[in-house]
């Protein structure tokens, strides 16, 4: 999840959706973390974060070897290096709020790694759409939490969903290669589907093994979903995976 950060603007739709601040949304760090089940969650989600965030960057560093050009190679070391920076940023906010990171991060890693060799692509163009489609729905699941925790916290996670760039180099190469060779939008439009799939089960799976998480997001901690809530949080996901897949040129 995450895993590589990359919603475009115009596929977030977050920003018009989300509820104003209320309960612990408007609280800041300080006053929110004196309850410690929300301590706690705020350490998950922070933790799955950091984790996605380094595998995003081994990922981005291997797939740079599937690069057909000089360019291309450099480009992706870039944003291997923005999401390496997102990974520290994460990383010493555990620190400050007393939490060992390696510790805070540890649980995640069997379901982020098990995604990853679920998805691993098979050539440089589905790399391409595993970073912009596929992680960009565990980034809209991410952004969609955010609203809810306390404003330290959300500023934080906001700052390292943001865009490393990849939305723009993506769809510039998909689209140039459906263009030259209208076949490869039939298999990458397959492969997309499948990340879909696998982002969203892979999500669910990371809340429901952490019960500070779980807890927090059904609305035991701060200000949960209900049922009618996740039902829309899930719309909008799926109408943002569609406009991403408008913008490269796939059918969703």
């Amino acid at each position: 999840m995450r895993f590589m950060t990359t919603p475009d603007n115009a596929a977030d739709t977050s920003a018009e959706t989300a509820p104003a601040a209320t309960g612990v949304a408007a609280q800041d760090w300080n006053t929110a973390a004196a309850d410690p089940q929300y301590r706690a969650a705020v350490v998950d989600l922070l933790g799955a974060l950091a984790y996605g965030e380094l595998a995003a960057f081994e990922r981005l560093a291997e797939d740079a070897k599937l690069a057909p050009s000089l360019v291309d190679k450099a480009e992706l070391a870039k944003m291997a290096s923005a999401e390496f920076h997102h990974f520290e940023q994460l990383r010493g906010r555990l620190a400050a709020i007393g939490a060992e990171p390696a510790e805070a991060m540890e649980p995640f890693v069997t379901a982020l790694d098990g995604f990853h060799r679920q998805t691993a692509p098979s050539d440089w163009l589905e790399g391409l759409v595993k970073a912009y489609v596929g992680d960009s729905i565990a980034s809209d699941f991410y952004r969609e939490v955010a609203a809810r925790l306390d404003a330290d916290t959300r500023s934080l996670v906001l700052a390292v969903l943001d865009d490393t760039g990849h939305a723009g180099f993506a769809i510039e190469k998909v689209r140039a290669a459906i263009d030259a060779d209208p076949r490869v939008g039939g298999r990458l439009a397959l492969w997309a589907r499948r990340l879909m799939g696998e982002a969203l089960s892979q999500s669910q799976r990371v809340v429901a093994d952490r019960d500070a998480l779980s807890t927090m997001l059904v609305g035991g901690v701060a200000d949960g979903f209900d049922l009618a809530e996740v039902g829309r949080m899930f719309s909008r996901i799926t109408e943002a995976h569609t406009k991403r897949m408008a913008a490269l040129g796939l059918a969703a």
